[in-house]
């Protein structure tokens, strides 16, 4: 039979019509299909949320690294406010090393955590009041956890500086111009985390772990930090100079 222009405008208006008859009796297949890629698939800087397919294997959809517009918008809380929260929530501020030792009942030592990894202090002392270790804790656990949900090798928080005492105070004073006499580290409510600087997490083989750029990781902690500080758990500013995140527990 001799296809015509009359009999094709025909059978695509009657193709037309028995789609919409099908969408409006199963809307279902109208509604976009959800992005699923096998969990070796998942790609740097996404979310992951998994779930099992119709073959039994895990899955994971894919979201975007959200991260924050501009450092300095989103973490502006000025010294002042840092000092408030560190007088509210601080140790009375301990002389020297010697003093420090004889408070270590009011601290708690950072050392040694999964976490986060603390980088050789020379003008601080790796202590924390108690409220103030747990936030970094949980900073640390936040990291490596939406790390993972992003596809991204597990890396560890870099911990600059932490509890110092007068004495350390007066020492960084001498070629610091931006360390302050009543420093919020004075009070043990305060510590600075690299955003440039992160340390790899082995394997579970013992292998080195992957490196990953210093500007993804960046993203990745403003987020986590961004959303610590919404949830009031402290007070965030960016530094520029000592390429850290200055932060007081609140």
């Amino acid at each position: 039979m001799k296809l015509t222009k009359r009999r094709f405008l025909l059978s695509f208006l009657a193709t037309v019509m028995l789609l919409a008859v099908v969408r409006a009796a199963f809307p279902s297949v109208a509604e976009p299909r959800k992005a699923w890629a096998s969990e070796g698939d998942a790609e740097i800087g996404t979310n992951t949320d998994s779930n099992v397919g119709h073959n039994g294997t895990r899955m994971l959809k894919r979201h975007r690294l959200r991260s924050v517009t501009n450092f300095h918008r989103a973490f502006p809380d000025t010294n002042a406010v840092h000092l408030s929260a560190a007088l509210h929530w601080g140790v009375e501020p301990v002389k020297d090393r010697a003093d420090a030792e004889r408070h270590k009942h009011s601290l708690t030592y950072i050392g040694e955590n999964p976490y986060y990894h603390v980088a050789p202090l020379g003008a601080s002392i790796p202590y924390l009041v108690p409220h103030a270790a747990l936030l970094l804790q949980d900073m640390g656990e936040a990291f490596y956890d939406s790390l993972h949900a992003k596809g991204i090798p597990l890396q560890q928080l870099v911990v600059t500086s932490a509890l110092r005492t007068e004495a350390d105070v007066t020492r960084l004073r001498r070629h610091n111009v931006n360390a302050t006499e009543n420093s919020c580290h004075l009070y043990g409510t305060t510590f600075d985390v690299s955003y440039n600087r992160y340390r790899a997490v082995a394997n579970a083989d013992g292998s080195a772990g992957r490196a990953v750029r210093s500007d993804t990781l960046k993203w990745v902690l403003a987020e986590v930090l961004n959303d610590m500080r919404l949830l009031n758990r402290c007070y965030v500013k960016y530094e520029v100079k000592q390429g850290c995140f200055h932060i007081t527990v609140r």
